[in-house]
């Protein structure tokens, strides 16, 4: 099976590494990725092919795209990244198409998506059947009926099934989408998506660090890093004042933080307390820590819940979505929940104290985290049985 499966990221990573996971786990089919958002460097396994698409991100209001070439205009980038989504649907010419996250998000990227998703309802590129991959918790709108309507129109007149990535007994979709029984395509739980932890990596890398015995291993992260400074800078200089046994920082300060920033974080650094950009292998070092320090989304919080990891963690306020996970996710995971003014250094120096005292927790046996694996079963099970001919008559207004 052919599957181009469509990512737009707009400010961190997330919804790039739960599409990359999702795409690993198709193994035995042919799936291109088409990526847009900055580029960051990742490992792909055989049967993944990704095209990446001209940068277009958000501002941090999330109200305006903004192109990620110097120079490049608005008008030029859009054109060119239609025209080479296009060209992958030539040239791959696909079973189905996957589209993280829209039309729940990312209007922003009808412009390229709407024509393509319209033409594949004509029957333009022969049988293709259409699925949106959404996560777990939609993030508030200023008009939510207005909202929920055109997600409807959109998902009835394009799609054909809708796989939601997380475990319906703890976050189902009409928590946060309050017409899901309105939805007339399939719409399935998967279960939620993390990539499994190695014991024999992490042991590795206990290894490779050279831990002293005693030594207690601290990692902080942050996704992307464009709003990740103040919770870093905080981390640096609450480790600064640590009283008690021995610490070993790894601080991953993310890909997409300004340079002036990370630049900043690098000067505070000093013996034991080590400040990078980015590492792919951010779950083996989570297996062999002793805590983490982060903010709260999606692709983390699978992270702490696959490892168990004693964790302090700072949920983005100005939207539900974080707050809401973290209050869900608290009774299956050692963690502190932080305030902004938590990040004051002695604060935050004693939370980090009081987190290197707590144990891990094996909170993912009691939750649905095969996601991943679901997802791929059920996308070829249900290829198989589905009618090939695409449905035309879904395409009238």
């Amino acid at each position: 099976m052919r599957v181009v499966f469509y990512c737009q990221y707009v400010w961190g990573m997330g919804h790039l590494f739960r599409s990359l996971e999702l795409a690993r786990a198709m193994a035995g089919q042919r799936v291109t990725l088409v990526a847009g958002g900055q580029d960051v460097a990742v490992d792909l396994p055989g049967h993944v092919e990704r095209v990446q698409l001209p940068d277009l991100h958000m501002d941090e209001r999330f109200t305006t795209l903004l192109a990620g070439t110097p120079g490049a205009s608005l008008a030029s980038v859009r054109q060119e990244r239609a025209a080479a989504l296009t060209a992958v649907f030539e040239r791959v010419r696909p079973q189905a198409f996957m589209v993280e996250l829209y039309p729940f998000g990312r209007t922003a990227f009808g412009f390229e998506l709407e024509p393509l998703l319209e033409a594949i309802r004509q029957g333009r590129y022969g049988p293709v059947r259409t699925v949106c991959s959404l996560r777990d918790v939609l993030v508030e709108k200023r008009d939510p009926a207005a909202y929920e309507e055109r997600v409807l129109n959109a998902l009835h007149r394009w799609f054909d099934l809708l796989l939601i990535h997380s475990d319906e007994r703890l976050l189902p979709l009409q928590a946060t989408f309050s017409r899901f029984a309105d939805i007339r395509i399939p719409a399935v739980h998967t279960g939620f998506v993390a990539p499994p932890p190695d014991t024999e990596n992490g042991r590795k890398l206990r290894g490779e660090l050279r831990l002293k015995p005693g030594e207690k291993l601290v990692v902080a992260s942050c996704g992307g890093g464009r709003s990740g400074y103040p919770l870093m800078k905080a981390v640096l200089e609450a480790c600064r004042r640590l009283r008690g046994p021995r610490v070993r920082l790894e601080a991953f300060c993310g890909p997409f933080m300004s340079a002036a920033e990370f630049g900043e974080l690098e000067a505070l650094r000093e013996t034991g307390l080590n400040v990078r950009r980015f590492t792919p292998r951010l779950i083996d070092y989570l297996a062999v820590a002793d805590l983490s320090i982060s903010l709260a989304g999606y692709n983390t919080c699978m992270n702490l819940l696959a490892t168990g990891v004693p964790a302090l963690v700072l949920p983005y306020s100005r939207q539900r979505e974080q707050p809401l996970r973290v209050e869900k996710l608290k009774p299956y995971l050692p963690i502190e929940v932080l305030g902004e003014g938590d990040l004051e250094p002695e604060r935050l120096a004693r939370a980090v104290a009081r987190g290197l005292h707590r144990q891990r927790k094996a909170a993912a046996a009691a939750l649905n985290m095969e996601g991943a694996a679901f997802t791929a079963r059920f996308l070829e099970e249900w290829m198989t049985a589905a009618p090939q001919a695409p449905d035309v008559s879904a395409c009238d207004p």
